[in-house]
């Protein structure tokens, strides 16, 4: 069965600045700059399909580069908590800008590498397009909350990846939850995956 969600919030505004912004800082390829929506915006929120998002729930995105996933959840969430984490200063800089624009006053933005972040746990952690699984496990588990779940965006070929995971996972007591399979809204058929982890009990 094909996993389908709709996305409730207008994001032609967002679109509009962040298309501005990328012709000076190159966030997405210019390629890509046609399917803004259906390749990043629409990617990003995919995380509806998992059935966890709860206003007042804190959510940290490791790695967010240009603002995805965490802009487009902090847009359709605006009772949400989203932290966007990363090291490249540029990049902080263009989402923060956006953020100012769209005046998202439940997006906090840090300019730092994610193993500096240790004082915070959140419900959801996400991450996209940053790591391999296992490295990024090794970073998002420590600063998971006992009954949260880490949210990692793969592609189709994420089984490689999984059994590369398993040493790490096993180390923080953690397991695969679930694999929820979806295809973003092109012509071609585009399969991602979103790998659900959590902790034992």
């Amino acid at each position: 069965m094909e996993n389908k969600f709709t996305v409730e919030k207008d994001f032609s505004a967002y679109m509009e600045f962040f298309l501005k912004q990328n012709s000076k800082l190159n966030l997405i390829s210019k390629n890509d700059e046609k399917y803004l929506y259906e390749k990043h915006i629409y990617d990003s929120l995919a995380i509806k399909l998992t059935n966890r998002i709860q206003d007042g729930i804190s959510i940290l995105d490791i790695g967010c580069g240009g603002g995805f996933p965490c802009v487009p959840i902090a847009i359709e969430y605006p009772n949400v908590n989203v932290v966007g984490i990363d090291s490249i200063r540029k990049k902080i800089n263009a989402v923060q800008e956006i953020k100012i624009a769209l005046n998202l006053n439940n997006l906090v933005l840090i300019c730092d590498r994610v193993e500096n972040l240790r004082e915070q746990k959140f419900d959801i952690i996400t991450s996209r397009a940053v790591a391999d699984l296992s490295k990024i496990s090794e970073y998002a588990l420590p600063l998971l909350k006992k009954d949260g779940v880490f949210v990692a965006y793969k592609s189709k070929k994420v089984d490689a990846e999984i059994d590369c995971a398993k040493a790490v996972m096993k180390k923080y007591n953690a397991k695969i939850i679930n694999i929820i399979e979806y295809t973003l809204p092109l012509e071609e058929i585009y399969q991602r995956n979103l790998v659900i982890i959590g902790f034992k009990f």
